[in-house]
């Protein structure tokens, strides 16, 4: 009858017997939820320490690929820059064969020229020679 008397007022008698202002099942439920955002808070600096530590890595990784990135647009840059000086040489290779083609030409005609000259003064003088 006094604890009925008592836990109306709010007092209440734990298992030690002593004289306590909370009911013991609040009072087990506190301690409970105390020790669940214990855990809860170790979990979350352990989930956090995860994260931090996936950050990083990413992190890590995307100035990797980054620099993989540059290297590859400078290695693009140089192909194109090589294709560009292999056609620039390829078009000065063929305006040299150009002009060597019409330099043979030139010299086959001249010689063609000459061979006809040659065999006329050849004829000349074989008939010069025959008149006398």
């Amino acid at each position: 009858m006094a604890k009925d008397i008592l836990g109306e007022a709010g007092f209440h008698f734990d298992e030690l017997n002593k004289l306590r202002v909370l009911d013991p099942e609040v009072s087990q439920q506190t301690t409970e939820l105390k020790e669940e955002c214990k855990v809860f808070v170790d979990k979350i600096a352990e989930f956090k320490k995860i994260v931090g530590g996936l950050i990083e890595l990413v992190d890590q990784l995307a100035k990797t690929t980054e620099n993989e990135k540059i290297k590859a647009i400078g290695a693009r840059n140089l192909l194109k820059s090589i294709a560009k000086q292999r056609e620039a040489q390829q078009q000065q290779l063929q305006a040299l064969i150009a002009e060597k083609t019409t330099q043979l030409e030139r010299y086959r005609i001249e010689y063609q020229t000459l061979c006809k000259i040659e065999a006329d003064q050849n004829e000349f003088i074989d008939q010069f020679i025959f008149q006398k």
